[in-house]
């Protein structure tokens, strides 16, 4: 793929992983930038779990969407003697005085899921290309031309520009062409729903409620998008795209709100991210993890080494899938589903 992506398969990853992960009585420190979000609570039980299988501690921080709080947080989990760091980070630029504070103490970070653009880090998420791209071909698949909305995450994160580039490299001949035009884009602080939602409201005022698809870049912002929607009496005949496989947002994918919801199976990466940073903590060079790539993908094209994630798209049709996989149970996913859901 391009830049060097390479999507691997959970399995895979898991077995070269476990088979390398020999740290011992290490302590790994987990800064969190808004923990206050569903996926994370699922994405630290399984990091834990593999930090605990390893033989090492496992310490944190919330951040609380404070990108000065995190700074902040990375001092304390350093202080209390991490032997390597996994950082969500909050803001892209921000996080700049932490990786030269733990590279001043030799100690190893991985750049969970949020890109940190430097070489002293590690660099393991899913591809966010591929996320965007998917979220685009979804929601075009049902509606193809017309006018689109496009709710980004926050301007800090990395993320939100990788989506929307995937999401470019579906729909951009056709905004080229006119037959899509986006009559709405904006960022959304802190990824929160309620400002995506406020976001989609002065939308759907401004286009005095012509909007005919939204690519909402996740699932906490779908929410919000669907909600202002259902206000105008829109939601379910306006397609919505998200990602992150929330329960909410699956629920809806299944009542027919939602076209789709990219499920990043946080319990892979999780533990993914326990096993590596146990290899780092007990003085794996980055380079050395096994199925790292070489990728320079971000803004400033800083060559890191770094592992992508294939992720899975959750439409109607296979929501058997996560039922299947034990991600939410039947009766919740299925509540109030419309006719013809696979699985339901």
């Amino acid at each position: 793929m391009k830049k060097g992506i390479v999507a691997l398969a959970g399995a895979v990853l898991a077995m070269s992983v476990a088979t390398n992960a020999i740290a011992k009585d290490k302590t790994i420190g987990v800064s969190w930038s808004n923990f206050q979000e569903e996926r994370w609570k699922t994405d630290e039980a399984a990091m834990k779990a593999a930090i605990e299988a390893n033989g090492d501690k496992y310490i944190s921080a919330d951040a609380q969407g404070s990108a000065a709080k995190q700074l902040t947080d990375i001092e304390s989990l350093i202080a209390q003697g991490a032997n390597a760091l996994v950082i969500l980070a909050m803001d892209k630029d921000a996080i700049g005085p932490a990786v030269d504070a733990a590279a001043a103490e030799a100690i190893p970070v991985l750049g969970y899921d949020r890109l940190i653009e430097d070489e002293r880090a590690f660099y393991l998420t899913f591809d966010n290309k591929g996320v965007g791209r998917i979220i685009a071909e979804s929601v075009t698949g049902v509606k193809g031309d017309g006018n689109f909305a496009i709710i980004k995450g926050d301007k800090g994160d990395p993320n939100a520009n990788f989506l929307r580039e995937g999401m470019e490299e579906v729909i951009g001949d056709a905004v080229k062409a006119g037959t899509i035009k986006i009559v709405c884009e904006t960022y959304t602080d802190g990824w929160k729903p309620d400002n995506a939602q406020k976001n989609m409201e002065q939308c759907l005022t401004s286009q005095n409620n012509a909007v005919d698809a939204v690519l909402a870049e996740n699932d906490g912002m779908a929410g919000g998008v669907i909600a202002a929607l259902s206000a105008q009496g829109m939601a379910g005949t306006v397609p919505v795209g998200g990602q992150d496989g929330d329960h909410a947002a699956l629920n809806r994918v299944a009542r027919g709100t939602q076209v789709v919801s990219v499920w990043k199976d946080s319990r892979q990466l999780g533990g993914a991210a326990g096993k590596i940073a146990g290899m780092l903590a007990d003085g794996s060079a980055m380079d050395a993890i096994p199925d790292a790539v070489k990728w320079s993908g971000g803004e400033k094209g800083v060559e890191m080494n770094a592992i992508f994630l294939a992720p899975t798209p959750i439409t109607k049709d296979n929501i058997n899938v996560v039922i299947d996989a034990g991600h939410i149970a039947k009766d919740k996913v299925c509540e109030g589903a419309m006719a013809g859901v696979t699985g339901c």
